[in-house]
């Protein structure tokens, strides 16, 4: 749009003459004449077509219109809090990085929530006097509650859109993390862990969406270091718990601070997360795309039909959750099942046993955050397959160990080789999916997860008929299938 004489408020750039000159400045009465030969006229006379302007000056570019960077597309910013109108998929730098910390901030928070529940287990087992059978089948209903509601997300980001549902499940989620301590019998907890997990797979997979559309803005790979703040959280919740654990800390009192806090962080972060793909906010409606940018109350879907409440995955997504369900199988197996592998076949002392798990957690979590700039030097499909290698290598040597040192060392290698797994599942998913992002990766994570609530009891149950060692057999040969099927995470470029 061409600026109106006096005004001073151009609000575009247009092409005129042979110069293609910007107008539309910032300030000022006559703002398109900067970088122009002569003096132009202040505007067109009532009635009159406007002149063409002449060429620009030598050496000098076109003042950008308001709100758009030199060297920027014409459109302005997108994204972000203060973000309004612009180019699709193009951000400022300042305003894709505050969302990639904000994305990570409620990855984090997930994690926090996660690491500091795990460690108040034994104080629920005691609080309640429950057996160990009794107390792994309360636990499944946790792991139950997030596959049932995990395909819920993707109406609910489609209905509210992604920032407002991200925000609305988080709450849900850390609401969820204060009921367990309050249950006063065993059918009590199972339904209170049965909430906790719901707001646990909404959450997943609204932030995971989320984690794929920062993906889509950078260009590269993020989802590996996203996930590896989550590892991050999980080991500081846990480090908490611990301590809370070691004081006497009751743990309704320690979860019933915790939560407000955690959810206070991660709701706030969602202020600054990406807003509804411009793509599918609203078209080409200049007001719709403004709101799609940088808006709060957008919904995803614009005229979009509303995903179903529950889909079969598509052949696609099926594949990459399978792949993600045997690192899921392997994590599973590794952190349930490490310390009492070192503990009766290598014969380790409970102090040392436990170090299998934390060799396990810590390399994984490393490996995520450095996964990222793996991924972009060799791509999602070498990057797998190395995985695979490092991690089958580490499963027979955990197979063939009977001295601890050799049994902590496979652990950690299955850390390192499973750990960007599944975040290269959850973004293959999303970048196939198109329009609903978090109703594929909410497949996916169907998929994987189901192996998680599996593993342990499979374990078990081939150590009951055979033994420890060829449990881990089984293990074994499902990361084989990484090495096998990391195909399916093929991209145009890789």
């Amino acid at each position: 749009m061409r600026s109106r004489s006096g005004s001073g408020s151009g609000s575009g750039a247009e092409a005129a003459g042979d110069g293609g000159v910007a107008g539309g400045g910032a300030g000022g009465a006559g703002g398109g004449d900067a970088g122009l030969v002569g003096a132009a006229p202040p505007g067109p006379k009532p009635g009159r077509s406007p002149r063409p302007a002449p060429e620009q000056a030598p050496g000098r570019q076109p003042e950008p219109p308001p709100g758009q960077a030199p060297g920027q597309p014409p459109g302005g910013p997108v994204g972000g809090p203060a973000g309004r109108g612009g180019a699709p998929g193009r951000r400022p730098e300042r305003q894709v990085r505050a969302a990639r910390v904000a994305v990570a901030v409620v990855f984090a928070a997930h994690g926090m929530a996660s690491g500091t529940f795990a460690t108040r287990i034994p104080w629920l087992r005691e609080h309640l006097g429950l057996g160990t059978g009794w107390l792994g089948l309360a636990l499944v209903f946790m792991t139950a509650g997030a596959s049932a509601a995990m395909p819920l997300s993707a109406r609910l980001t489609h209905r509210f859109g992604p920032r407002r549902a991200l925000a609305g499940v988080a709450v849900l989620c850390f609401a969820g993390l204060v009921l367990p301590p309050l249950a006063p019998a065993l059918v009590w907890l199972c339904a209170a862990l049965f909430l906790y997990g719901c707001g646990l797979g909404l959450m997943d997979v609204a932030m995971n969406a989320q984690g794929v559309r920062v993906e889509e803005l950078y260009g590269r790979s993020v989802m590996s270091g996203l996930h590896g703040l989550w590892s991050v959280g999980t080991l500081v919740g846990g480090a908490g718990g611990a301590l809370a654990a070691h004081a006497g800390l009751d743990a309704r009192l320690h979860l019933g601070l915790a939560a407000p806090l955690l959810a206070l962080v991660a709701v706030v972060a969602t202020r600054w997360t990406p807003g509804p793909a411009p793509s599918t906010a609203a078209g080409t409606d200049p007001k719709h795309r403004a709101a799609g940018a940088g808006g709060t109350n957008a919904p995803e879907g614009g005229g979009q039909e509303a995903p179903p409440r529950f889909a079969l995955p598509s052949r696609g997504a099926l594949a990459v959750g399978l792949l993600g369900f045997c690192a899921v199988f392997a994590e599973g197996a590794s952190m349930d099942w490490s310390g009492i592998y070192l503990d009766d076949v290598t014969g380790a002392e409970p102090g040392l046993a436990a170090s299998a798990y934390t060799a396990f957690a810590c390399t994984m979590a490393l490996a995520r955050l450095s996964g990222d700039a793996v991924v972009r030097r060799i791509g999602p499909v070498r990057t797998v397959r190395t995985g695979g290698l490092l991690a089958t290598a580490g499963a027979a040597l955990v197979v063939a160990a009977r001295t601890p040192p050799v049994a902590v060392a496979g652990f950690a290698l299955i850390g390192i080789g499973i750990a960007v797994v599944v975040p290269l599942c959850f973004a293959a998913a999303g970048r196939r999916a198109g329009g609903s992002p978090g109703q594929a990766i909410a497949g996916v994570a169907t998929l994987a997860y189901a192996s998680g609530l599996g593993a342990p009891a499979i374990v078990g149950w081939v150590a009951q008929t055979t033994s420890l060692s060829v449990s881990f057999g089984v293990v074994t040969a499902l990361l084989l299938g990484l090495v096998v099927g990391a195909g399916v995470l093929r991209t145009g470029s890789d």
